[in-house]
């Protein structure tokens, strides 16, 4: 009979965040499977609207893996990160002619999960 053996592993999310899933998921694509540290100072220097909101998420993220799952801060790294499309807040603006002009304001799911390294 085989053992399961459970990894432990963190999570943050956010929920309805007022940017476009795909501004996102460029910086997302930037950090998966990097080390914390690395990751922090990768957002820290992208000059890209997402870079604060993810890098205050990652903190986030950093955190309850400390303080809740006992994980040390050297073996972190981000093990999945994702951004769904939330729903769509829809607006109208006037334009020529007395017609109308739909504005789309997007928002997104972020979730970021964290493992140990097995060294």
């Amino acid at each position: 009979m085989q053992e399961q053996v459970a990894i432990k592993e963190a999570r943050a999310e956010l929920k309805f965040a007022r940017i476009s899933a795909r501004k996102v998921k460029i910086v997302a694509d930037l950090v998966r499977g990097k080390n914390v540290d690395e990751a922090l100072a990768i957002m820290k220097f992208t000059p890209k609207a997402s870079s604060p909101i993810l890098e205050k998420l990652l903190k986030s993220a950093i955190a309850n893996a400390e303080n809740n799952h006992d994980m040390s801060h050297e073996k972190l790294y981000i093990s999945e990160i994702y951004a769904n499309q939330g729903p769509t807040l829809k607006r109208i603006r006037p334009a020529a002619k007395g017609s109308a002009v739909r504005i789309r304001k997007r928002t997104t799911h972020i979730t970021i999960v964290l493992r140990e390294r097995e060294d």
